[in-house]
């Protein structure tokens, strides 16, 4: 007698063998009904039963408007980002909190207690916006000139409207004017806040900020709140309607991202595509630094490829450039819709690949996992990287896996069918009557295991989003880890969604008290 797969009868196991099931073509517009339902009645019978249970305001608004965020009521973009920056200690997180009208940032008096760029959603006068509050610029004397540059720039680079904060009771540093001269490169527009202005008496000192040359300082306290309403006012009027900057952008030509660990390749491939030495490749690893944007034709398409500085370890260890090359990349993973993860295929995987992995998949954006330097691995490596991929990457086994030589440009042609099939299921939106028709059928077969005597039941189901993909159960019962994960594994391989992460959320509701 054989020994069966334990995933058969135990929903929750994560067994890595794909069960018996056939794909299904979700626009085939003759699918076969259910036990006979058809999938629209299904749908209705089991949204009107929704009735006899508690919904909160924000289940109503899902279910009446299931086409998610990529419908017509989607805003039309990503939210306008406004950077507070300024020296260390001129009151940037104490504004920051008097604009949110509550304490987030933490504020402390001395200078270089904000360290990290952190966001909070915003609003003023109805408008709603992104306030980016930043670590304030530390002078030091050995290398002030490039500490600027390299902390100015990153928050320049990724707002909309930059609010340059100066302590109007010390005047205009020489570090203000090393700002002042990033801001004018930049081109971005600039409000510029005078702070620490108490009182009449003190407006005399936000006066002598018209030397910065950035157009009229208002005077404001941030502590008090005084001018604040109209700093606002004037930050409002220089916002556009949607970033530029701040996060994916969609429409053109399709965004993506070259990432990996530092000297796996990135460049070397992005030239090779190309046709032309336009990115610098060394032997040495972190040649790249900023990210490079570049049109590319490919298969009769044109695209955007971003070559990105390796990452090399966790950002709060790095330092100096590296520091803000991660910065830039996690950045340049936001912007895209796609990353293309490369890998060393001739030596042994690391945590840093894996880590960066994990970044992908954590912003939410389709992947292919490149294994680069195929020319340069031997017959014995062959068994090992097999067995690194089943135990590593265990959690992304629906990536696509292209192997490829930057150098040559051996199979670089591969490259594309496989993200065209990633953006496809990133893309893709299951009708709600076949995805409740699929979870009527999965649960016939394998329901939920009893805990506590009792078990769950799948009341409803929709599919919240697309670009990732996003699922939301309306149950009876809180769905376990391992039923979750059995669920997404079957809806991979009923419907797809190669290349692409899928999250399932579960909203537990009561039946109404009669």
């Amino acid at each position: 007698m054989t020994a069966q797969d334990p995933s058969e009868h135990d929903p929750t196991a994560d067994a890595a063998a794909p069960l018996a099931v056939p794909a299904v073509d979700i626009d085939a517009p003759s699918a076969p009904p259910v036990d006979g339902v058809d999938d629209q009645v299904r749908e209705d019978a089991l949204r009107a039963g929704l009735a006899e249970y508690e919904l909160e305001e924000d289940d109503l608004a899902l279910l009446d408007g299931q086409e998610g965020a990529s419908g017509e009521g989607a805003p039309a973009g990503p939210l306008p980002v406004l950077a507070v920056v300024g020296r260390p200690n001129v009151g940037k997180s104490t504004l920051v909190n008097r604009i949110l009208g509550r304490r987030e940032a933490v504020v402390e008096d001395k200078p270089g207690v904000t360290r990290d760029r952190v966001s909070y959603p915003a609003e003023w006068a109805g408008r709603n916006f992104t306030l980016v509050d930043t670590g304030g610029w530390e002078v030091d004397v050995a290398g002030i000139h490039a500490r600027v540059a390299e902390q100015a720039e990153i928050a320049i680079d990724l707002a909309d409207v930059v609010l340059f904060v100066v302590d109007a009771t010390v005047g205009p540093t020489s570090t203000d004017e090393q700002v002042v001269k990033l801001l004018r490169k930049a081109k971005k527009p600039v409000v510029l806040a005078a702070n620490k202005v108490d009182g009449p008496r003190a407006e005399a000192d936000a006066a002598t900020l018209w030397s910065l040359g950035l157009g009229e300082p208002h005077p404001i306290s941030a502590l008090h709140g005084r001018g604040v309403g109209d700093l606002l006012d004037a930050m409002v009027e220089e916002m556009p309607e949607v970033s530029a900057h701040g996060a994916l952008r969609l429409g053109g030509p399709r965004r993506v991202a070259l990432v990996g660990r530092p000297n796996v390749g990135k460049s070397s491939l992005l030239n090779k595509m190309l046709g032309e030495n336009r990115v610098v490749v060394d032997a040495e690893a972190g040649t790249t630094r900023d990210p490079v944007d570049e049109l590319v034709e490919l298969a009769g398409k044109t695209w955007w490829f971003v070559d990105t500085a390796g990452i090399r370890r966790r950002v709060h260890q790095t330092t100096g450039a590296d520091f803000y090359a991660s910065l830039r990349t996690q950045a340049a993973i936001e912007k895209a819709e796609v990353a293309v993860v490369l890998v060393d295929a001739s030596v042994r995987m690391t945590e840093q690949d894996t880590r960066v992995i994990s970044q992908v998949v954590d912003a939410g954006r389709a992947l292919v996992i490149a294994y680069n330097k195929w020319d340069l691995m031997d017959e014995d490596r062959r068994p090992a990287l097999e067995r690194e991929i089943e135990q590593d990457l265990v959690q992304v086994q629906w990536a696509p896996r292209v192997n490829i030589s930057a150098q040559t440009g051996w199979h670089k042609d591969r490259l594309v069918p496989a993200i065209e099939r990633a953006l496809d299921s990133w893309d893709m939106r299951i009708p709600t009557g076949r995805l409740n028709a699929f979870l009527g059928e999965l649960v016939a077969s394998h329901p939920h295991p009893l805990r506590g005597g009792k078990q769950p039941r799948i009341l409803f189901a929709t599919q919240a989003d697309t670009r990732p993909p996003r699922f939301v159960i309306f149950a009876t019962g809180f769905l376990e880890a391992g039923y979750r994960r059995y669920i997404e594994r079957r809806l991979r391989e009923t419907f797809g969604f190669e290349g692409s992460p899928i999250s399932i959320s579960v909203r537990v509701r009561e039946k109404r008290k009669r």
